[in-house]
């Protein structure tokens, strides 16, 4: 009984005025259910915005916040492993796949890399084993994912869906002309061949132009062999990659060392909101992927 009134004050908690809680897996669907949301979403990412976001401890409060939400925002895909333990320790049907209560992001995006599933033999499906879960770091993509955000906080709280979508309506035209003024910058290098250090960049090098040839990585989250390496620099010194891009939370080390074997220069590019102080949202988070990137090929003519 008391868990069932429990129940009825969260699903009527818009309705008092209270803001809906919202607990996503990462801080940029963060940043997009805020934007869609407003003063009428109350959310939390259970990811940080650095480290590695395949492997997350959730902490107890983060727990505690979850029996309480209104609504899961999650990436989907294979990104979460520890999603669905913390789902367990939780134990609350009203956040299971299916409920109004869930929402996987990855619905309705056209991704890439879906062609050769990844196994390790030790833990079973690799990352990436359905299909490249980057998918926010192509700025086009935060359309569709707002409007599944829009369509949740509706379904929620029908009252304010006007609110919402006058939300969404503001943020899409903001995204428009951000999103000219960035392909614009990075018109002078659609066609420039880099190289990643993590599979986190086939969205952005699709949208901007850039070409991918190889990764540091062999596999996602397996660390290169010497020989790898010796192949993979003497391929970017054929290829003339100038640009090896890298994570804040890569092995600089070994980035630097290809990077100078390889002949190109290594820049960090911020893959979430929040892993730098500028990029404090979605949107900001793009002005400072490009100015970095952008400044660093300037460095080169191009080929």
């Amino acid at each position: 009984m008391l868990r069932a009134l429990a129940l009825l004050f969260l699903w009527s908690a818009a309705a008092w005025g209270a803001p809906l809680s919202v607990v996503t897996t990462s801080t940029d669907l963060k940043s997009l259910v805020e934007a869609v949301g407003g003063e009428k979403v109350k959310v939390e990412s259970l990811a940080p915005p650095l480290g590695d976001p395949h492997a997350v401890e959730v902490k107890p409060g983060q727990l505690a916040r979850m029996k309480n939400a209104a609504l899961l925002v999650r990436i989907g895909l294979d990104h979460e492993p520890w999603l669905g333990r913390a789902l367990a320790a939780v134990g609350d049907t009203r956040l299971a796949p299916g409920s109004a209560n869930y929402l996987d992001a990855s619905r309705g995006i056209e991704l890439l890399q879906t062609e050769t599933p990844r196994f390790r033999s030790d833990k079973g499906a690799h990352l990436h084993g359905f299909g490249n879960t980057h998918y926010w770091l192509d700025p086009e993509n935060a359309r569709p994912i707002t409007a599944a955000i829009l369509g949740a906080l509706a379904r929620l709280d029908d009252a304010d869906r006007a609110y919402f979508e006058t939300n969404r309506k503001r943020f899409t035209g903001e995204l428009d002309m951000r999103l000219k003024r960035w392909l614009e910058q990075m018109q002078l290098y659609r066609g420039a061949k880099i190289v990643v250090t993590h599979e986190t960049w086939p969205y952005f090098a699709r949208r901007f132009g850039l070409d991918v040839v190889a990764t540091v990585e062999p596999t996602p989250g397996v660390p290169p062999s010497a020989s790898y390496l010796a192949e993979l620099t003497r391929r970017m010194r054929e290829a003339s990659v100038k640009i090896l891009i890298a994570e804040p939370y890569s092995n600089f080390s070994v980035v630097n060392e290809v990077a100078e074997r390889g002949g190109a220069r290594a820049v960090t590019l911020i893959p979430s909101v929040g892993g730098n102080p500028e990029a404090g949202d979605y949107l900001s988070l793009f002005d400072v992927d490009i100015k970095r990137f952008t400044e660093a090929a300037a460095r080169y003519p191009k080929p």
